[in-house]
């Protein structure tokens, strides 16, 4: 179905459709998509069947099928595999604050999406659930880790499905397959009532969707924090669905392309970023070329890959205490292990220097936005890869780390400092892969990336762009 999940809900307000329509043709494009994507990799067919048959929340989604990342997420009785053979068996028995709000809006969960072993990787070709393939290019990565989520939305399985983030998993993925991909601000959604970011305040979980005014009202449903949560974003001042269209005035931004791992930078993304550019100023709005140079930056991929290995380590071992079992080699892919015993190796004062000079690095970039509203930069460093790209030599496992810091070289820095990000499809190289822009907010500061979003996608539409394999 092309429709968003804007509309589709508004189908069932207005009893033009039922839910279990909805449900249901969603559930006959999974089934003739997937056997060539690869992106749902646990089903809840019949369950959501007889959810769409009861009444449901009056929410601004009630009736709309709906996906869950199979990573952080936590649904009661329903395997949370985070892609891996240690934990493959693991059940939840709740479900997470955020999902209870997902819930709330009258979602319909119809299934798991696809991730990389603890979506540790920018593609999704793990062993445990496989290689998802790319709706544009069947050979081509989607991205990662959120890249079965993106699969589903691309293909037109869903309107829109959950995802995280906690290096690019939401971007990354929305440049790999012409999605809208929002990164939210640092302690935007909830993490509770449970999970400690394992990742060390990286990670926020939001969604992947074709419009940005779905991005927009699900984040309206979720956002706020749960009790006891570590951060607190800035409050928004006003529903951001209200952003989507209002004008955004005449804004300040700067563009930058200098990369802290001296990536190169494909032609086509070159292209997307300086067409990019010019729109912008079509637009009204003034584009400062400048590449900045923060303090530690230097660093900061070390200090960057220290913390990452210890959300690993935190990850694997809490895993191993709640289902009563020894890590070991067999249980997990080499490279996933490799940053295990890397982490490990790191001890703790090499975790806590890592930890302050990351916090040093976001003080000095929350102090850039002073003199502009938004960065411009790409989102990845090359259109959707082969299959494959990211292999690990069995002598040289942490081979795809180093592949994975050069394609995506600018995605972490939101991470790193908390700051909103967003990668918007402007952009398809000659034969016919999406390339994603991407625009850095200042902290709390969705509601601008929101109006500039919605003004771009009226600009140059990217709706009716679809790839060759959609439902």
């Amino acid at each position: 179905m092309t429709l968003d999940a804007t509309a589709q809900a508004d189908l069932v307000r207005r009893k033009e459709v039922s839910a279990l329509e909805l449900v249901d043709a969603a559930i006959a494009r999974i089934e003739r998509l997937n056997p060539k994507l690869n992106a749902v990799t646990q089903t809840q067919f019949e369950q959501a069947r007889d959810k769409a048959k009861r009444p449901l929340p009056q929410g601004p989604f009630t009736g709309v099928p709906f996906l869950l990342k199979d990573f952080l997420l936590a649904q009661a009785g329903i395997p949370l595999t985070g892609g891996s053979r240690f934990t493959r068996d693991f059940i939840p028995d709740h479900d997470a604050e955020l999902l209870q709000r997902q819930l709330r809006t009258g979602l319909v969960v119809l299934g798991k999406t696809n991730t990389p072993e603890f979506g540790l990787l920018p593609t999704t070709e793990g062993a445990l659930l496989g290689a998802c393939k790319n709706p544009w290019d069947l050979g081509r990565s989607v991205g990662g880790s959120s890249g079965g989520a993106a699969a589903a939305v691309a293909s037109g399985m869903v309107p829109f499905a959950h995802a995280a983030d906690g290096g690019g998993s939401i971007r990354i993925p929305a440049a790999c397959c012409g999605l809208f991909g929002l990164k939210p601000t640092r302690g935007r959604n909830p993490l509770g009532p449970e999970l400690a970011d394992p990742y060390h305040a990286l990670v926020v979980e939001h969604a992947l969707t074709r419009s940005v005014r779905d991005s927009a009202a699900l984040l309206d449903a979720t956002e706020g924090a749960d009790p006891g949560a570590p951060t607190l974003a800035p409050p928004k001042a006003r529903p951001y669905l209200q952003e989507v269209g209002a004008p955004p005035g005449p804004l300040r931004i700067r563009l930058g392309l200098r990369n802290a791992v001296g990536a190169p930078i494909h032609p086509e993304c070159l292209l997307a970023v300086s067409q990019t550019a010019n729109l912008l100023e079509e637009l009204g709005h003034t584009v400062i070329e400048e590449d900045l140079t923060l303090p530690q930056e230097d660093s900061l991929s070390l200090h960057f890959m220290t913390v990452w290995a210890a959300g690993v380590v935190y990850t694997i071992d809490s895993f191993a205490q709640r289902l009563g079992r020894t890590p070991s080699p067999e249980h997990f892919e080499p490279f996933t292990w490799s940053l295990y015993q890397f982490g490990l190796s790191q001890g703790l004062s090499a975790f806590l220097q890592a930890q302050a000079e990351l916090q040093r690095f976001a003080r000095a970039q929350a102090r850039a936005f002073t003199d502009v509203d938004v960065w411009l930069m790409p989102t990845v460093a090359e259109p959707p890869p082969p299959l494959g790209t990211f292999g690990a030599p069995p002598d040289a496992p942490l081979t795809p780390l180093f592949r994975a810091a050069s394609f995506t070289p600018y995605s972490p820095l939101a991470n790193l400092t908390g700051h909103p990000a967003m990668s918007v499809p402007l952009h398809w190289t000659p034969d016919g892969l999406p390339v994603g822009v991407q625009f850095l907010g200042r902290f709390g500061g969705e509601a601008t990336l929101f109006r500039l979003a919605a003004q771009l996608e009226a600009a140059q539409p990217w709706a009716t762009r679809r790839p060759p394999l959609f439902g």
